[in-house]
């Protein structure tokens, strides 16, 4: 089950293509990363999505219907640039953003007793947005986005301007959603959030889709069969077929391998290879992290 199917989708700007032939599909209940440098199409699939443009040419299919006006209710979207009214009060501004989408005002209040308390804004009630510290408007940006609970959640950079403490609340706050049915869409320039949240990933790179697939699958598709060991030996016999990338000496009398091994060979065939010879003391595989694949797929 899919969330959100799009198909083929294509959108130019005058003499700017801007997405080419884009076909992605968002699982349902699952977190999933939109990644791509800047200038690649992100913002414009967003857009697209979220309904304030048009694409000139595909579909999208939001929970197996053709997507309209009709489903912008069941979508929150937290822009990059935020947009609060900097001369409104805080409650205020949460009950009007929370009224256009739908909520009436007795629903409203009853859910933000709740995010005002888990976020400690209560103090900030009456205070106006401009006397707001930076992480203090970024959580009041991100309660309005999910207060009339959303069924496809896009964040665009959500750990912009918070701290670290802060960026762990928005964290837990993510994965509370997934773990209650909301499917989200984080864009973000931030591979150690993506390799910590995110099912799927899908990467843009000048207008077109260049890789997509469940975070593991990626990964996997670019390991170089390369191991990390520590043994207590300091000559290690290996088959040609065996490469011995790097060694070093580490504390107490431990040698330290990096050994790329034969792809048609099991991960089991090396380790007999080094039990033969040696007590292993470690042994890890180094598979590539989504920041690498990111800087070889967009800087081949």
């Amino acid at each position: 089950m899919h969330i959100l199917e799009i198909e083929n989708l294509t959108k130019r700007y005058s003499n700017h293509l801007a997405l080419s032939d884009i076909s992605i599909k968002v699982p349902q209940g699952h977190i999933f990363g939109l990644l791509g440098p800047n200038g690649a199409g992100k913002t414009s699939l967003i857009r697209i999505i979220t309904q304030i443009t048009r694409a000139d040419e595909g579909t999208i299919l939001f929970n197996n219907e053709k997507l309209t006006g009709k489903h912008i209710a069941s979508i929150g979207y937290l822009p990059e640039e935020r947009g609060l009214y900097k001369k409104m009060e805080v409650g205020e501004q949460l009950l009007f953003f929370a009224q256009l989408k739908g909520l009436s005002k007795h629903e409203a209040m009853h859910l933000l007793k709740d995010w005002v308390e888990r976020f400690e804004i209560k103090g900030w009630w009456r205070k106006k947005v401009e006397e707001l510290s930076k992480g203090m408007q970024q959580k009041i940006q991100f309660i309005a986005t999910v207060l009339h609970n959303p069924k496809l959640l896009i964040l665009d950079e959500p750990f912009s301007g918070f701290d670290p403490i802060n960026a762990e609340l928005i964290t837990n706050e993510i994965l509370n959603l997934k773990k209650n049915g909301c499917s989200i869409i984080i864009s973000t320039h931030r591979m150690e959030s993506v390799e910590q949240l995110c099912d799927d990933i899908a990467l843009i790179n000048k207008s077109k889709k260049v890789l997509d697939g469940s975070v593991k699958q990626v990964r996997d598709q670019f390991k170089t069969h390369t191991f990390s060991v520590e043994c207590n030996t300091a000559h290690l016999q290996l088959p040609n077929e065996y490469q011995i990338l790097e060694s070093s000496v580490k504390d107490n009398d431990i040698f330290s391998y990096k050994i790329k091994k034969a792809e048609t060979d099991s991960n089991n065939k090396l380790i007999q290879l080094l039990v033969n010879q040696t007590e292993i003391i470690r042994f890890a595989e180094l598979i590539p992290s989504m920041q690498e694949i990111f800087i070889r797929v967009v800087n081949p």
